[in-house]
């Protein structure tokens, strides 16, 4: 009979941050900015307050460290699904179709929500701001080199690919915010058959 190893404490301060975080996410979800309050927070991560504290001494930190985790998390979770989803064996516009009403999909689950959250309040908020700005850049080289490995080779070295990558991204960012007061089905949005007719545009084959 073999017994388990006892937690170090290092694996126990790990898992109670990580804890924390998930319930940071899960606040600020469903409550949005204001509802995501340290002692909410520390109810649903059924932490001391202390312990809370010791790993996040700002909640405005708290909640920057807590979207940027769900969000790695989802780009890598959403990359992982698409290649499975389309495989090797789809390509030309035929990917390009798929890719583009996957990645559609992404700004409209839980992590986007959660960044705009913190946007919005980040106008008012310089520590946000602030907490933010690095943050929201590295996530934005993990989405850029992500968004590139599901469209694949050869689009992803096509010489206007990169300009088809960021306005895919802003115009969806974008179009995804009208949602906030425009609910609706995303898989019939008119845009999505324009963000088609771009890929098609700009990726077309160069010509000598």
């Amino acid at each position: 009979m073999t017994t388990s190893q006892p937690r170090t404490r290092a694996q126990r301060t790990e898992d109670s941050r990580a804890r924390i975080l998930d319930a940071a996410v899960e606040c600020l979800i469903a409550g949005g900015y204001s509802g995501a309050t340290t002692l909410t927070i520390q109810a649903a991560a059924q932490v001391s307050r202390g312990r809370l504290l010791h790993h996040f001494p700002s909640r405005d930190r708290l909640l920057v460290a807590a979207a940027q985790h769900l969000a790695v998390k989802r780009v890598q979770d959403t990359e992982d699904r698409v290649l499975h989803l389309i495989g090797d064996d789809v390509a030309g516009w035929e990917r390009v179709d798929r890719v583009v009403e996957l990645l559609w999909e992404t700004f409209h689950e839980p992590h986007f929500w959660a960044a705009v959250e913190l946007w919005t309040a980040a106008r008012a908020n310089p520590e946000i701001a602030e907490a933010l700005l690095p943050e929201e850049r590295r996530l934005g080289t993990v989405i850029r080199a992500s968004v590139g490995r599901m469209f694949g080779e050869p689009l992803a070295s096509h010489p206007r690919f990169r300009q088809l990558r960021d306005v895919l991204l802003t115009s969806m960012r974008g179009t995804a915010l009208t949602y906030t007061f425009d609910p609706r089905d995303p898989a019939g949005d008119p845009m999505v058959a324009q963000w088609k007719d771009l890929a098609r545009a700009l990726l077309a084959p160069v010509r000598e």
